[in-house]
């Protein structure tokens, strides 16, 4: 057979396994506890552009019900099935590692919108494709220590979620705070789906702490809050960045009023200094959803899809050069150039990264937030 005629065939051959068109697989919890988180997601994946460079863009979004074995499932759907490019997703600690175990064997980059550093570090190993949108527990971590500080608190306790998230975040906090003289006089767990928490309250009340802590996401990360409050706890409350969505406030109430904690930017788009670089992108992410679904709709995790999609888009717009998509040699191209993102701005954060880092995010990636009367209020701390 003749040298040209294998070249062609070849040619069909890579045709037809390439896409089309770019493919964007979203695993998220749209039922479930996790499934305040998942749902805004959901709802910003419908805003997203139809085309990327010229290119049509599909979005394929699956529900795995907050549930591992389900995640998992719906990865291997994307994977195997889809080929899609790249992962938007899970919104959830527990679900992203389990990801882990389809997406590297695969060679498919993923973007989580869960909280843990251990999604992408140390990057070894299947997380060589993992990436994620929202900063570590220890950045975080800096603005509560910067109220806490001026507060003149000297003790803190913890209550958190009896899980890797759990685990992560009260870790990096204890790392930031402890070095400070800030002693930590208790730390109590509970699991996601528990309806009381009344036994970790009462040791954390019994200990008598400036501060408590949550470490928790979602509505279930009211639970200890609504706890305290009627025990009578009067110290400052600090939630996590994972509870900053509307049924949170639904579900907490007035209870809420007074809370703290440190949030990227876009919570409070339209409240940041003009001098801050990521408040145009915020705003306009802001008005663009809440012109759909409604005033104060916002939702962090929404805006972690949305920041997602603003990486993917830089990356994929570059990869597009080197072939189309729907190859292995595609996915590969996105995962290098996530790789080395440089300097870009989302609604969140503005993020640098490189082989050895997959985050990428700085301080500039949060803002201290406080409720007030079911609202989020930003907290100047200059």
């Amino acid at each position: 057979m003749r040298l040209s005629a294998l070249v062609a065939i070849a040619g069909l051959l890579w045709s037809s396994a390439a896409h089309a068109e770019i493919r964007i697989g979203v695993v998220v919890s749209l039922t479930g506890p996790a499934a305040s988180l998942g749902i805004p997601v959901k709802n910003t994946i419908e805003l997203l552009p139809a085309t990327i460079a010229g290119e049509a863009v599909r979005y394929i979004v699956l529900d795995d019900a907050s549930d591992t074995t389900t995640a998992v499932k719906a990865a291997r759907k994307l994977v195997d099935e889809e080929k899609v490019d790249a992962i938007i997703g899970p919104s959830v600690t527990p679900t992203s590692l389990a990801l882990l175990e389809v997406v590297g064997p695969a060679q498919t980059p993923m973007i989580s919108l869960a909280g843990s550093n251990v999604i992408a570090a140390p990057v070894e190993g299947n997380k060589t494709w993992s990436f994620k949108i929202t900063p570590g527990e220890e950045l975080q971590a800096a603005y509560v220590l910067k109220d806490l500080q001026k507060r003149g608190a000297k003790t803190v306790a913890f209550i958190g979620f009896n899980d890797a998230f759990g685990n992560a975040f009260i870790s990096g906090v204890k790392k930031v705070i402890e070095p400070a003289g800030i002693k930590v006089l208790a730390d109590e767990r509970y699991n996601r789906t528990d309806t009381s928490v009344t036994a970790q309250a009462l040791q954390v009340m019994s200990s008598n702490p400036d501060a408590v802590i949550i470490g928790a996401s979602g509505t279930p990360g009211v639970l200890p809050v609504l706890e305290l409050k009627k025990l009578g706890y009067r110290g400052q409350i600090y939630i996590n960045q994972g509870m900053a969505n509307a049924d949170v406030l639904r579900v907490g109430g007035n209870d809420l009023d007074g809370i703290r904690f440190a949030s990227p930017p876009v919570l409070v788009a339209e409240q940041l200094p003009d001098k801050n670089p990521i408040k145009p992108v915020a705003v306009e992410y802001v008005k663009s959803y809440e012109s759909k679904y409604g005033p104060n709709s916002r939702s962090l995790f929404g805006a972690t899809g949305y920041d997602a999609y603003l990486l993917i888009q830089n990356a994929v717009k570059q990869a597009l050069a080197g072939g189309k998509s729907g190859t292995p040699e595609f996915r590969t191209r996105v995962r290098d150039l996530l790789q080395q993102t440089k300097e870009v701005v989302t609604t969140s954060a503005i993020y640098n990264m490189s082989p050895s880092d997959h985050n990428g995010a700085d301080l500039r990636g949060e803002v201290l937030v406080a409720i007030d009367r079911g609202k989020w209020t930003y907290v100047p701390t200059e």
